[in-house]
């Protein structure tokens, strides 16, 4: 009924797992994902990389609403066997493609367990020609600049206010064209004047 995720799944897996460790070790910088073999159900191949990577029985998501469907959690429990959960505050990894949802939604660790909050894969229509933010914090020597298309206008109003929650807060993977780009909650994010 359904393929492999990956062509080769151990190779692919690790490749692509490097790829997210480098983008977040390296906030705004862009690393090719190995491509999954076919979506799962109606998600996007860049989002079913990063989900046949990081999930499995134990890993409970998240998916935005248009991403729901019957077929899309049969192709799940045969590829990842991981939980869906409909609180976004439960999960460990949210997909998400459309309409990014308030960041505050989702699971923000706490205190003593900072690291049990949610990492949010949004796919977007591309990481560049939009507009232009500035980042700055560990991993970046000075400043970076991105661009990646399809944030909301209040994005970095949210992210500030995300990061101001250290060592709590969301972390999150920009996923588009077989690539990532990693958005730590140590990041400082600023609109470019």
């Amino acid at each position: 009924m359904f393929n492999a995720g990956f062509a080769d799944p151990v190779h692919d897996a690790q490749q692509a797992f490097r790829a997210i460790l480098d983008a977040l070790a390296r906030p705004g910088t862009t690393h090719a994902l190995a491509s999954a073999q076919e979506k799962i159900g109606t998600i996007s191949a860049d989002l079913s990389s990063v989900m046949l990577t990081v999930t499995d029985h134990d890993t409970p998501i998240w998916l935005s609403p248009n991403l729901l469907n019957d077929i899309t959690r049969q192709a799940i429990g045969f590829h990842a066997g991981a939980p869906i959960t409909s609180d976004p505050a439960q999960a460990m990894f949210a997909f998400i493609e459309g309409a990014l949802p308030s960041l505050d939604q989702f699971n923000l660790g706490t205190q003593d367990y900072p690291d049990r909050s949610t990492t949010l894969v949004v796919a977007l229509p591309a990481l560049e020609g939009g507009s232009e933010l500035i980042l700055r914090g560990p991993g970046i020597e000075d400043h970076w600049h991105i661009s990646p298309q399809g944030l909301p206008d209040d994005f970095v109003t949210q992210w500030s206010a995300n990061r101001d929650l250290f060592p709590r807060g969301v972390d999150m993977l920009l996923v588009s064209g077989g690539k990532v780009m990693g958005l730590p909650r140590t990041v400082r994010i600023g609109e470019a004047h």
